[in-house]
């Protein structure tokens, strides 16, 4: 074949995959939700109705879907009871709760009617998933209307969802309806409700809830009425476009302030007054305003008109256009968890990855983005200057978690990691690390440019862990498999030492060691008596490169990963070295950071030999 067919051919195939890739798998499925709901406030029920558009626009004929009945979970005897009384951690707001709860707190969805296209379909009701048989097959390409009605108990308020939580709030209403599970390039993901992660299918949503007059609401969407207007008729209208689920709270006594983020995006906060804590609500705007520029400038631009921060809920949890947080915070603790709610806006809610399957790409993304915008809008009085910097308290976590014993890889599901801490661990601080390190590998500034590259790539595609590894790569031209396959797949730890140090007169041969399993490229500080210090970088061979060089420093050879010992020569030009130190940065989990350091006390010769 001739060079210029082959080279032709190349360019194809380049352009071909390029396209692919950057829209894999290359369709969603799409599920547009109108609903009117009547609340019986006194009974803490409601009736349901909804027609839903639902569009499969994926390659496969659909003989079944499946739909989520979170209420369900509310019960004695229900998988989220058992799991929380077994576990040997559990989760302090639900413990033994649910067991313990009477027959008029359940919560419950039942008397499901379901119609396709006007035909009836068989509903079975296996505790938190209503399996749907349809009466014929969705195909490829189609669309098809379903229209539902059902009846639901709200449970007392325990995890998230429920009426009366521990500050007084009436109604607490997440993932309350059903809701049609997400279908994707991986087929159903149907996972039974156990109080954990969620994955939603983008849609749009127009929503009518019916309470007495004396009620509010705030919710995620839009209201082209007051709420002033909406209480005086106790209809409360809503529309959001393009999000993956829906939230509201209601209150008699709530209040609302409503601030501007830009001239393209308000803020609402809602919030019942208390004397107690009043005060951090009312300073609370200005730092939630700052926070969702900084995200804006940091990440992407926030893409929906309107945020809302309402009191409700047991504690923070992130929804399309708002969060609920519990009030009874000091300043700081509410600025923490709005930022951090408000900040998975942009991962949960945007780029909105199966975060059952992969929670550390949203809850540890998160959390990253949270410590860094936490660094720029916190005054003094708020916070206390961290030794090791913004994430010092994640690598903290997930150093003490690994040297357990107890630690479980990030590529578990998140319903099912044996403890609540090793869940928690590997979801927000490991997540948070993974996302850091980089910064040691590609570098913080491509780092950076990386994340922001993906949120725009990836925003309303569902994305996976190799599509957030190929924007990395891309970024920084340094292959990153082995970095993700080690961190994600195993629980191998980073430890690199100094083992010894020869000084002659005019050179030092330093030998390092790799301790731990996994391997990082290595970063090596000589500093010197007259102020002056010397640095490299060691890559490793897998990497196919390196980072940029930052103005001073050497590159060194690569290391190659089944090597245990790498040798270095330093021109030290007769200098007295005062220490020498690797990962100077701390951008590493090093789980030993006791023999990262050599430091010279004594005038005698400078050699070193560690045992």
């Amino acid at each position: 074949m001739k060079a210029t067919h082959v080279f032709l051919l190349s360019v194809t195939y380049l352009l071909i995959t390029s396209s692919v890739f950057a829209q894999y798998p290359g369709w969603q499925q799409k599920a547009n939700y109108k609903m009117d709901i009547k609340v019986d406030t006194e009974l803490h029920q409601y009736d349901g109705k909804m027609d839903v558009m639902y569009e499969n626009n994926s390659p496969d004929d659909l003989n079944k879907v499946f739909m989520y009945a979170f209420f369900n979970a509310f019960q004695p005897g229900s998988m989220m009871d058992v799991r929380s009384r077994n576990i040997s951690d559990p989760d302090s707001r639900v413990g033994s709760r649910i067991s313990e709860l009477p027959k008029e707190e359940w919560g419950w969805i039942k008397d499901v009617i379901l119609t396709m296209d006007g035909m009836p379909c068989k509903v079975t009701i296996e505790e938190t998933i209503l399996v749907v048989a349809l009466p014929l097959p969705i195909a490829s390409g189609s669309e098809v209307n379903f229209q539902m009605s059902w009846k639901a108990q709200v449970p007392r308020q325990i995890r998230r969802s429920g009426w009366m939580n521990k500050e007084g709030i009436e109604l607490s209403m997440t993932q309350w309806y059903p809701k049609f599970c997400e279908y994707d390039h991986e087929g159903w993901h149907s996972h039974p409700y156990i109080g954990r992660e969620f994955h939603g299918v983008w849609g749009n949503y127009d929503v009518t809830i019916h309470l007495p007059k004396r009620y509010s609401v705030a919710a995620t969407g839009i209201s082209k009425k007051t709420p002033e207007q909406s209480k005086s008729t106790g209809i409360w209208h809503f529309r959001a476009s393009n999000v993956i689920d829906f939230a509201w709270v209601a209150d008699p006594d709530f209040t609302y302030e409503t601030v501007s983020v830009s001239k393209d995006t308000k803020m609402n906060l809602v919030y019942v007054p208390n004397d107690e804590y009043e005060s951090a609500w009312l300073e609370l705007p200005r730092f939630a305003v700052q926070a969702m520029r900084f995200l804006n400038d940091f990440v992407g631009e926030y893409p929906y008109p309107q945020y809302t921060i309402a009191q409700g809920g047991d504690g923070g949890m992130e929804y399309p256009m708002m969060t609920l947080v519990t009030g009874d915070r000091s300043l700081p603790s509410l600025v923490g968890v709005t930022v951090h709610e408000m900040a998975h806006s942009w991962f949960q809610a945007v780029v909105a990855t199966n975060e059952a399957l992969y929670e550390w790409m949203d809850e540890g993304f998160t959390s990253w983005i949270e410590s860094e915008c936490m660094e720029v809008i916190s005054p003094r009085e708020m916070t206390q200057e961290t030794v090791g910097g913004a994430h010092s308290y994640s690598y903290y976590g997930y150093i003490k978690q690994a040297l357990s014993g107890n630690e479980e890889a990030l590529s578990t599901h998140a319903d099912h990691y044996t403890t609540n801490r090793a869940y928690g661990v590997a979801a927000y601080a490991k997540g948070e690390v993974l996302v850091e390190q980089l910064g040691a590998i590609i570098g913080e500034q491509v780092r950076n440019e990386g994340m922001k590259k993906y949120f725009t790539t990836w925003s309303f595609k569902h994305p996976g862990p190799t599509d957030f590894k190929r924007v990395m790569e891309r970024a920084s031209g340094i292959e990153l498999d082995w970095y993700f396959d080690y961190f994600v797949n195993t629980t191998h730890t980073i430890d690199y030492a100094i083992k010894s140090i020869n000084t002659r007169k005019d050179t030092s041969t330093i030998v390092l060691e790799k301790v731990g399993t996994m391997p990082m490229p290595q970063d090596l500080r000589l500093t010197f008596k007259d102020g002056t210090s010397l640095t490299y970088h060691i890559p490793l061979v897998i990497m196919r490169g390196h980072r940029k060089m930052n103005q001073g420093e050497e590159i060194a050879l690569d290391w190659p990963w089944t090597n245990p010992l790498y040798t270095l020569e330093v021109p030290t030009q007769g200098k007295r070295i005062l220490n020498i130190s690797l990962d100077p940065l701390l951008l590493q989990a090093d789980v030993n950071r006791e023999n990262n350091k050599v430091v010279f006390k004594s005038v005698g010769k400078q050699n070193f030999e560690r045992d």
